[in-house]
């Protein structure tokens, strides 16, 4: 089995070159990459799929899409320089005999970066073709996307597929989350700020709230979503990784080890939902037809190819509760769903009311401060407090003041930086510390699979909700009963 060569990655080879993620997402931000010039001078990129492309038509392909996809912020003298890294090669991924010409088109002795944009479950015959020709050796490293299997033990399938020919130190699993600015900037506010750092435990904070709403529909999957559904597509990836990172312990440093030790404990102390409690616990909804912006939209029953008798949920509401010392008595409620009013995520801490109110002529309570860590589409922080009114006045008057920290805003550089170019850039100069490592994957599914067990165990199906709306009653009545409300 190979061993990792931590030096910066000279060649990339990218799988499913014709597919959606690299059309979208890869090409794109490599252009970045480029761009930036932090791609080195003789970095190549060579481009795998079964398609038929002549040498120049491929080049071609790539700036068509990055024309599509990016649009009128690329500069033609850069496009030209981008596309000349690439080259292409046609293979069948289950044809062993065919990665011999891959082998021929690689520098010997080089470090390479295979990234598999493929589906989950040809990631062992990739390795397996890469193996049989020496090429899953000392200096290669391999990026899998996610939905690493369905459940554990497909997870667990998987990654001991890819695991005969790779060791975890070259295994770059990855999570687009955990490349987004404001996901990263949760560990400076908790660990550089003494603010935040003495006032993050039960003692202070009453209550957090996860949410990743989606405007859209399917948008034409329908056979890939139904058979996955909100809690395996976002659940046990991208809101796991979100709430670890809010709830770890401080870390002994930011090596890539000491972070995810610490976000995995946090992935163990999560109490099992089971059929005991999971009405209490998780709701799960499914989108029927609606509104959305003034437009009448199906419901997911009646998109392009549904099966009627679906009971897939679009939709995941979670009281989730961790079970240690620094969070007892602390409720993460987690909210994600389709067809919702408007592509909205964030994170937002609630901290607890002050216990003794001199302002009451104002507010007979108090509201509590609330830290808004916005995740999309306008990323930054926003800390909501109270402050004078000002003037003068017998009393003294107070309102809420929100303290707001836009990226858009505080930043230099207007654009913000996509996730998929920090995760390239991390895995091309061999850090690992943005990606997650096998146990974590499999801790999670590990919980997940608790609850989708106790769903299929009780006969529980998804509860209807109104596409255009914040999904069904079911899931406000999860949070009321704790005397709490969703933050909208």
């Amino acid at each position: 089995m190979a061993q990792n060569n931590l030096q910066s990655a000279e060649q990339i080879v990218l799988f499913g070159a014709a597919g959606d993620l690299s059309r979208r997402k890869l090409f794109a931000a490599l252009y970045h990459l480029e761009s930036e010039q932090l791609l080195h001078g003789d970095l190549k990129i060579i481009g795998v799929a079964r398609n038929e492309y002549e040498d120049k038509e491929f080049p071609q392909f790539v700036a068509e899409n990055l024309a599509t996809f990016i649009g009128d912020e690329i500069t033609e003298d850069v496009v030209q320089r981008f596309t000349a890294r690439f080259k292409y090669l046609k293979l069948d991924f289950s044809d062993q005999s065919g990665y011999s010409k891959l082998k021929d088109a690689l520098k010997d002795n080089a470090n390479t970066l295979y990234y598999l944009a493929t589906p989950p479950a040809i990631y062992g015959m990739i390795c397996e073709g890469l193996n049989a020709h020496g090429l899953a050796n000392d200096y290669a490293r391999v990026v899998m996307e996610k939905p690493i299997g369905h459940d554990l033990a497909s997870s667990q399938v998987i990654n001991d597929q890819v695991n005969r020919f790779f060791n975890e130190n070259q295994i770059y699993r990855i999570d687009h989350y955990l490349g987004k600015e404001t996901v990263l900037n949760l560990l400076s506010l908790r660990f550089a700020n003494s603010l935040f750092s003495t006032n993050w435990d039960h003692n202070c904070i009453d209550h957090v709230q996860i949410t990743v709403a989606e405007s859209v529909g399917i948008e034409g999957r329908w056979g890939f979503y139904d058979e996955t559904g909100q809690m395996r597509d976002m659940v046990q990836n991208h809101l796991l990784q979100i709430l670890s990172l809010l709830a770890m312990e401080p870390p002994t440093d930011l090596s890539a080890e000491s972070i995810r030790d610490e976000k995995l404990k946090v992935l163990k102390a999560l109490r099992p939902i089971t059929k005991a409690n999971i009405h209490e616990k998780a709701i799960r909804g499914q989108y029927g037809k609606g509104y959305l912006n003034g437009k009448e939209v199906p419901g997911y029953l009646e998109e392009e190819g549904a099966n009627k008798e679906s009971t897939t949920e679009t939709f995941v509401a979670i009281k989730a509760e961790i079970d240690n010392w620094r969070w007892a008595g602390v409720p993460f409620y987690l909210r994600t769903g389709k067809r919702m009013p408007r592509k909205h995520s964030e994170v937002v801490i609630y901290f607890k009311h002050q216990p003794h109110n001199i302002f009451s002529h104002s507010y007979a309570q108090l509201p509590a401060n609330k830290l808004t860590i916005r995740l999309q589409p306008d990323e930054g922080v926003e800390l909501t407090v109270m402050n004078k009114i000002p003037g003068i006045s017998n009393e003294i008057e107070v309102k809420e003041t929100k303290l707001d920290l836009s990226f858009s805003q505080i930043s230099e550089n207007t654009r913000v930086i996509d996730a998929y170019e920090r995760l390239l850039l991390t895995a091309i100069d061999g850090n690992q510390s943005l990606f997650i490592r096998r146990d974590e994957v499999e801790q999670a599914w590990n919980w997940v699979d608790g609850i989708m067990d106790a769903w299929n165990a009780t006969n529980e199906l998804p509860k209807s909700y109104a596409a255009g709306s914040w999904g069904p009653v079911a899931s406000i009545a999860l949070i009321a009963r704790d005397d709490r409300n969703w933050d909208e």
